[in-house]
């Protein structure tokens, strides 16, 4: 008698071909999620292939997870089944790029940085940052609607993508937008997809805007002795004509982690705000001129960085702690969004929790972005990290923001739902899974209220 999974291989293996379609423990291990490892590993090399093994999968109720790299695979709620990991890493090519349109499109596969390089011949650049960094795929990137410390500046990839293909459980492959926006059957199917973390479809294929790369970056430092004065000079910065690239809140905690592991040599000894501009060498230095003016005002200190790669490390290391929390199994990472007004507010409140707690911590922020980032270390015991984190949880929200769970160890994301408390919207959401995905086979109850 044929054993389901014989059955499944073989079915999976006349798509794709047999030598596509694995089972070794080490490629299956590599892409587990939650503590459960899928059946199968799956390679299409095409969005016609792609979207044959979701038909198939539909067919037979085999609960499927895409993926690439992994670097996403974190965050969301333990999935109910999992039979079948969906890898698109062969998926990797550019099919159009007019560098004098600004527009590029790849297919999901793609590595991040590779679609940097190549793009960056031609003085362009997609500025995302994301978790990961180089190594996250453009379609982790775009399902999870994945940015760092540029959103405040750039935005997110909701804002940069102009269109995508995706395969569908009918096996079928649907356009929305291309490399000019349009809608089709009622949906923005394009908006639709971008942050779905694949509980709809499969990006096969997408379209980005393209920004022309700073010719001069720099990097100013002011100090803020606390997160009050640390809300002084944000204010400052909103009122003033200065648009950074970006800018980090950094407090003590995380200020001695980046001197340790980047050897910065001049750290203050508690809140820092980090400022990156960029432009022509006069724009910089009218930057730096109004910076050091905020600085005076506040009563506080300022200073350039080094303009060398070593800046690129740390904003790095700031934009993508995901590396650092996995080599810790039993840490936590947690990112808060909120209003840009209630940053230091929240960061305030969760400090006097954390110095409650037996824990040790890390805390950082985009100020005029709207997100905090905590780093959690249950030490000396793991016990009652649960509770401060349902105790953030309900700060954030009391704050009008949420809280998500990007990492934690699997008995922490046992008790502790990733994704708090659900909006209004959730029936609506429920409809468009049934309609997308009638057999719930997508990523099954990882997403937001288990979808």
């Amino acid at each position: 008698m044929i054993s389901a999974l014989d059955r499944a291989q073989t079915g999976l293996g006349n798509i794709v071909g047999a030598a596509r379609v694995v089972s070794d423990e080490k490629n299956r291990a590599s892409l587990s999620v939650r503590g459960k490892t899928p059946q199968l590993v799956v390679y299409p090399s095409s969005a016609e292939q792609t979207a044959e093994v979701l038909c198939y999968s539909s067919q037979e109720r085999l609960a499927l997870i895409p993926c690439c790299n992994a670097t996403k695979l974190s965050i969301g709620n333990p999935p109910r089944d999992y039979d079948v990991a969906l890898c698109v890493k062969e998926m990797n090519r550019v099919w159009h790029y007019e560098p004098e349109d600004l527009t590029v499109s790849a297919e999901p596969g793609m590595k991040f940085g590779d679609s940097q390089h190549f793009v960056g011949q031609h003085g362009l650049w997609l500025p995302l940052n994301p978790p990961g960094s180089a190594a996250a795929s453009l379609g982790g990137i775009v399902a999870t609607n994945a940015t760092g410390s540029y959103r405040c500046f750039y935005g997110t990839p909701r804002d940069m993508v102009l269109g995508v293909k995706v395969a569908t459980t009918e096996g079928k492959v649907i356009k929305a937008g291309g490399r000019v926006v349009k809608n089709v059957a009622g949906y923005d199917l394009t908006k639709l997809m971008i942050g779905s973390f694949g509980t709809l479809g499969v990006i096969v294929e997408m379209s980005f805007k393209l920004f022309p790369r700073p010719t001069e970056r720099a990097t100013f430092v002011l100090t803020a002795g606390t997160l009050e004065k640390a809300r002084e000079i944000r204010r400052a910065l909103q009122l003033s004509p200065i648009r950074p690239l970006r800018a980090a809140l950094l407090d003590a905690s995380y200020m001695e982690f980046l001197k340790e592991s980047e050897h910065l040599k001049e750290c203050g000894g508690g809140c820092e705000i980090w400022i990156e501009v960029g432009g022509s060498e006069r724009v910089v230095g009218r930057f730096s001129s109004e910076l050091k003016q905020i600085a005076l005002r506040a009563n506080e200190t300022f200073r350039e960085q080094e303009r060398n790669s070593t800046m690129a490390g740390v904003w790095s290391r700031i934009d993508d702690s995901y590396s650092g929390v996995r080599a810790n199994t039993d840490d936590w990472l947690l990112r808060v969004a909120i209003s840009v007004s209630a940053v230091e507010e929240y960061m305030i409140q969760a400090l006097r929790d954390f110095r409650r707690s037996e824990h040790s911590w890390k805390l950082w922020a985009e100020p005029l972005g709207g997100i905090v980032h905590l780093w959690l270390h249950p030490y000396p015991q793991p016990a009652g990290v649960e509770s401060v984190v349902r105790n953030l949880r309900q700060l954030a929200e009391e704050l009008d923001g949420s809280l998500v769970v990007e990492i934690a160890p699997p008995a922490g994301k046992a008790h502790v739902d990733t994704w708090g408390t659900v909006g209004d919207d959730l029936e609506v959401m429920r409809k468009l899974k049934d309609t997308f995905d009638p057999n719930h086979i997508l990523s099954p109850e990882r997403f937001v209220g288990g979808l």
